[in-house]
């Protein structure tokens, strides 16, 4: 996934005509009374842990390649999970809330993420759909400040932008 990601933002700076930047991903830990959940998106084959917490999947790519476990990815809802990579976290970890209701919102949140195509912006959002998208729709959506949030200096967070759009959506009420 490193290498991907180099290459990623060396066409995107190219295309682009700007600096290279580091990039960075999202994840969350939702602590709730003594309960911890970790929060994240991951590749379906990357984990075989019974216990992962899935609550929804989605393609990566292409839809019509999601017949196969290597194009589509999980959104994990994982109590006492691990977040695989959190040793190599830069500014982390950032406590947004002590208020127990705004993280039961979040996670009451999971089973209506929008499940779009990763690496695609299928929702006309402006960027790619991807774990910084999840993030950021659900602390939107449960009502944290995400202004102040960002990556470090030199950083980008590709996805992060398409997750406050879509989260900024009105949502329709099903009528009678």
């Amino acid at each position: 996934m490193r290498t991907n990601g180099r290459i990623y933002e060396w066409v995107s700076a190219l295309l682009e005509r700007r600096e290279r930047c580091d990039l960075y991903h999202a994840a969350l830990e939702v602590c709730l009374g003594s309960e911890a959940f970790v929060i994240e998106m991951a590749p379906v084959w990357s984990l075989d842990d019974p216990d992962r917490g899935v609550v929804c999947e989605g393609p990566v790519g292409l839809g019509w390649l999601s017949r196969s476990r290597m194009f589509r990815y999980e959104v994990h809802c994982w109590r006492d999970g691990v977040i695989p990579d959190v040793d190599e976290a830069v500014d982390s970890p950032q406590r947004l809330s002590t208020d127990p209701g705004r993280a039961q919102r979040l996670l009451a949140l999971l089973p209506s993420f929008p499940n779009a195509t990763w690496g695609r912006d299928d929702l006309g959002a402006g960027e790619m759909w991807n774990s910084n998208s999840l993030v950021s729709w659900l602390l939107a959506r449960s009502g944290h400040d995400v202004a102040p949030l960002g990556p470090p200096v030199h950083g980008r967070a590709p996805g992060w932008t398409a997750g406050l759009v879509v989260a900024s959506r009105v949502v329709p009420t099903p009528g009678p």
